[in-house]
């Protein structure tokens, strides 16, 4: 069966263009969701973590400073929901595959080549 395949992208950044064109180089046309307009919920956000194998913490743009500093004392449910409101902080782009519950972060690109992999 093949990959169902989501990016969380933003088309502003290098590495989720890249990331996107890897994907699409491989032959698949994955969903995109445009996370900084449509921000995943709490939920999903969790779910990423899951399938990353990662708190949440780590799901933090470490380039973010003091602001994200700051939320490192919250638990895994509440980081989840302060992620949903303040998205530019999630770290990009996430690629999903849907089909075998699976995550990785496209940092470097390249990274999304282990994914795509049956």
């Amino acid at each position: 069966m093949p990959a169902a395949i989501t990016i969380y992208h933003n088309p502003e950044c290098s590495k989720s263009r890249k990331t996107l064109q890897l994907i699409r180089e491989s032959g698949i046309e994955p969903t995109i969701v445009e996370y900084l307009r449509k921000p995943p919920p709490a939920a999903t956000i969790l779910k990423l973590a899951e399938w990353l194998g990662v708190g949440v913490a780590d799901l933090l743009r470490t380039s973010d400073g003091d602001e994200a500093d700051e939320t490192l004392s919250l638990d895994e449910q509440s980081l989840a929901r302060w992620l949903e409101d303040n998205p530019a902080s999630l770290q990009r782009p996430i690629v999903v595959d849907e089909t075998h519950a699976r995550a990785c972060i496209g940092r470097p690109p390249e990274n999304v080549l282990a994914l795509l992999r049956p």
